[in-house]
């Protein structure tokens, strides 16, 4: 088998052909001219043949294959709609033009599988019963110098991952993925924008990071001489908003943690966040419900899903509600640990029973969080997480009847939590103090807990309505996809590699 650079060789050689021949391996053609009326897709002219037959269309795409017999040939031209096989035979295809980077049957084999085409021709069926365009006019649109892998040789995941160009061309279910992805936030979305929601985006960098227990990113900007923060979450700025004016918000956009990866984790990932004046978190837990429900319906067409973990869930028909479970009693039940009493000692004594981490910087409140973690994974759900300690959560309000619980939900699936909402915390003089508590927990040495935004502080006393706020991110696509985090995003992170294949290529820059 002849190596990459070999092939490669042999694609720069037809190259310099077609560049002597006069035809550009790179043309500029506008869309008008190449996507005519008599453009089809390979879909349509496969399902409509009935009605399409000899009839003249034009088929865009790119070539899988090359068959040559004698004086007649066969191409599998694919476009994004699937695949459709070309006919070309004398004297029916014209000859070649530089003029307008038209081929003939004689230039061939100047072309390679991989290479951009524009077809011409009449719709028919072949006398192997094979729908196929008898091509009379053939056009190169972009030459290639490297041949696509085949399905079989091309497993490895974190290649896959690397190239995801070539992994999204030859597995159409990882293509087909990215579409969903797509959908998945159109639907949520148009969702928001039905139910009166206005999309403000907001700013990526920040003074101050906040809204969530994470360790942030920092970069410096030049024009300021100054250090900034890229987002943990979307939260700060959003009820910013509220405070100017606005009385439903919500923004999708990136948000970065700088975490460790796993199958739920990125520190890169999308997410979304809303935030409604004059409602609470009873009000959020029945917009949450309806939002996930026509999601999954726009995205996948079914509100039943078997997740790679094994577990089924269901999310139930519309005026249903999801279980609500407290999170309280959930602990006490399977730790025998009070969440509200107890004191770090007992917390710790509880983790190392069970094999977790302990560190030295551990707080109450990471401990408890740990404990969490380990249990959850057995929830398939669809619950609603409630009675949530107020010291686990610095931004929500209490409930009025025990000032130890916070108004807060967890929507959890599939053994993770998939969103976070809750009633906001408004007082500005108590929000205050929770910052303090959280700044000196960030002294202490925890990097997630929350920065004290002085700024936030000063927006409450100005005075923010009463609201409810929440928050999703692509986790719940990873999650009803059946797919890692790294799986579900076209391009995760890795670190720079570059092959030695590459390095011979190019021998003379400096990679």
């Amino acid at each position: 088998m002849a190596s990459l650079k070999e092939y490669r060789d042999e694609r720069l050689r037809k190259l310099s052909e077609l560049k002597s021949l006069g035809v550009d391996p790179y043309p500029s053609f506008s869309s008008a001219e190449i996507f005519d009326a008599d453009t089809i897709t390979c879909v349509a002219a496969t399902n409509n043949f009935d009605k399409f037959k000899e009839k003249n269309f034009c088929i865009v795409g790119r070539i899988l294959n090359i068959r040559k017999f004698g004086k007649i040939a066969f191409l599998v031209v694919k476009d994004s709609t699937g695949t459709l096989q070309l006919f070309l035979r004398e004297p029916a295809m014209g000859k070649l033009s530089a003029k307008d980077n038209t081929l003939g049957l004689k230039e061939l084999g100047l072309l390679d599988s991989g290479d951009f085409i524009k077809a011409t021709g009449k719709l028919i069926k072949t006398q192997t019963d094979e729908i196929s365009i008898e091509v009379e006019r053939l056009q190169l649109l972009t030459k290639t110098l490297r041949p696509m892998p085949s399905y079989d040789g091309f497993t490895n995941k974190e290649e896959r991952m690397r190239r995801r160009y070539i992994d999204t061309n030859i597995n159409e279910d990882v293509y087909q993925r990215f579409i969903r992805r797509s959908e998945f936030w159109q639907a949520t979305r148009d969702f928001l924008l039905k139910e009166g929601f206005v999309e403000i985006n907001i700013p990526v960098l920040e003074n101050t990071t906040g809204g969530a227990d994470a360790t942030p990113f920092v970069t410096n900007m030049d024009a300021l001489d100054q250090d900034f923060y890229l987002r943990i979450s979307h939260e700060l700025p959003l009820k910013r908003l509220l405070a100017g004016g606005y009385t439903k918000v919500f923004d999708i956009g990136p948000r970065f943690r700088n975490e460790n990866y796993s199958d739920e984790h990125l520190p890169e990932h999308v997410s979304m966040e809303w935030y409604a004046a004059y409602t609470n978190w009873q009000d959020g837990m029945k917009l949450t419900q309806s939002m996930i429900r026509n999601i999954a319906d726009r995205t996948w067409g079914t509100r039943k899903f078997k997740l790679s973990n094994g577990q089924e869930i269901d999310l139930g028909k519309d005026g249903g509600d999801f279980e609500r479970v407290s999170f309280v009693e959930l602990m006490n039940k399977n730790y025998k640990l009070d969440v509200l009493s107890c004191s770090l000692e007992q917390a710790v004594e509880q983790l190392k029973k069970i094999g977790g981490e302990v560190e030295k910087i551990d707080n109450k409140s990471r401990v408890i969080d740990k404990l969490w973690k380990k249990l959850r994974v057995g929830i398939s759900g669809p619950i609603f997480l409630v009675d949530i300690p107020t010291y686990l959560q610095p931004l929500a309000k209490v409930q009025k009847d025990n000032p130890q619980l916070s108004e807060q939900f967890n929507l959890i699936i599939g053994g993770t939590e998939v969103c976070k909402a809750y009633s906001e915390l408004n007082d500005p003089v108590v929000q205050l103090d929770r910052f303090v508590e959280q700044q000196k927990m960030r002294e202490a040495g925890d990097s997630e807990a929350m920065m004290l935004d002085i700024d936030f502080v000063e927006m409450l006393e100005y005075g923010m309505p009463p609201a409810c706020g929440y928050g999703h991110s692509e986790r719940l696509f990873w999650l009803l996809e059946g797919v890692t985090a790294r799986e579900g995003v076209p391009f995760p992170q890795l670190r720079r590699e570059v092959s030695e294949v590459t390095k011979k290529i190019y021998p003379y820059v400096k990679l």
